[in-house]
């Protein structure tokens, strides 16, 4: 379904979880204005961060006074799915933010498509991961990779972690969840469900990144860009407006 639009490749960088969200929509309105061409972003989370569901009850999700207590930031995203923490030296983020006529209809193939990207760049480095609907990335039958997706406007915005290294102690404690539940099984069972790249070797995270780039970039005609000064502006007023209040991330 990809057809030969030349994408723009964002570099790594590192935001505030109130900016990656920001930078995200602000990149969608602009793709759907066709102002921009197809985006696709890697970033990181500094300081480290929760992120919750569009559909999330916050406080149902997240120990909201240790995060303050552990200056971890809060965000509530504009795709579904379920509250993830995101360490700041624990994993790489993308977004992929395009028309979504380039994409089938089919959600689960749409995602299919999407984490295929990750699968070949995780092959690079010599590991076989394997889609697991709805949208997850499975190395050695354990999760690897999480992702979500929104459609509005005409753009498809598809976002997700692949796991680097996992702080399994912050994560239990900041979600509730995990919090609830905290037992030396539970961490186990995590262990267990959950692996990252650091269980398969060793590698830098640049190499993760080096290879993700590939990965999502092969097959494409691309080039390497940055945000737009308008993509800029308009991300500074979503993070002032939206992402960086509590009216936002408390809505529910």
């Amino acid at each position: 379904m990809i057809d030969a639009a030349t994408w723009r490749s964002i570099p790594l960088a590192a935001n505030s979880a109130a900016m990656n969200m920001a930078i995200d929509e602000a990149i969608s309105e602009a793709v759907a204005a066709g102002s921009s061409p197809p985006t696709i972003r890697f970033y990181q989370w500094e300081p480290g961060a929760v992120s919750i569901g569009y559909f999330q009850g916050l406080h149902q999700e997240v120990d909201v006074a240790l995060c303050r207590q552990k200056g971890i930031d809060i965000v509530r995203r504009r795709t579904g799915g379920g509250a993830v923490y995101h360490d700041t030296k624990g994993e790489i983020t993308y977004s992929v933010i395009a028309p979504e006529a380039m994409f089938p209809k089919d959600i689960i193939a749409s995602y299919h498509v999407i984490c295929g990207w990750i699968i070949r760049g995780l092959k690079h480095l010599g590991i076989e991961g394997s889609f697991h609907p709805i949208n997850d990335i499975l190395v050695g039958g354990k999760k690897i990779s999480g992702n979500a997706q929104t459609r509005r406007g005409g753009v498809l915005l598809q976002h997700g972690t692949i796991l680097y290294d996992l702080d399994l102690d912050t994560m239990f404690s900041v979600l509730r969840v995990g919090k609830e539940k905290l037992s030396d099984k539970q961490i186990q069972d995590a262990r267990q469900r959950v692996t990252r790249l650091l269980d398969h070797g060793s590698f830098t995270k640049e190499e993760l990144y080096q290879a993700l780039l590939q990965g999502f970039t092969e097959d494409k005609l691309w080039q390497q860009g940055t945000l737009t000064e308008g993509e800029q502006r308009r991300a500074a007023v979503l993070v002032e407006e939206k992402y960086g209040r509590k009216e936002w991330t408390g809505r529910r």
